[in-house]
């Protein structure tokens, strides 16, 4: 007997921060610039656990989906919340994602 899997996904306690502009961000490194920005002001001290580039389907942790293959919630999403992500930047709509959390003094 297999465990359902909740969908939608359960992100509670993770604030989901969804950043679109005009003209689109050009790449993974200018997303994360704004990912990062969007931590700071909500974190201050942050820990960028996990993220997902769509451009070049690459993930980090890398091969952190291989576990996930047939899963509904993909590896870096699974990394995120069970490694205390507390905020999520989606950058135009899943085409790059950040998982972060606090860092604890």
């Amino acid at each position: 007997m297999a465990c359902p899997i909740p969908l939608p996904l359960d992100l509670f306690g993770i604030t989901i921060v969804p950043l679109k502009r005009e003209p689109p961000v050009a790449n993974y490194l200018e997303a994360m610039q704004l990912a990062d920005a969007a931590a700071k002001a909500r974190l201050n001290d942050y820990m960028l656990l996990s993220w997902y580039d769509r451009d070049r389907d690459f993930e980090a942790p890398q091969h952190v989906s291989e576990c996930h293959q047939a899963s509904a919630v993909p590896g870096y999403v699974d990394y995120g919340i069970h490694h205390g992500a507390t905020l999520k930047v989606d950058v135009e709509d899943g085409r790059f994602v950040f998982f972060y959390r606090p860092v604890e003094l």
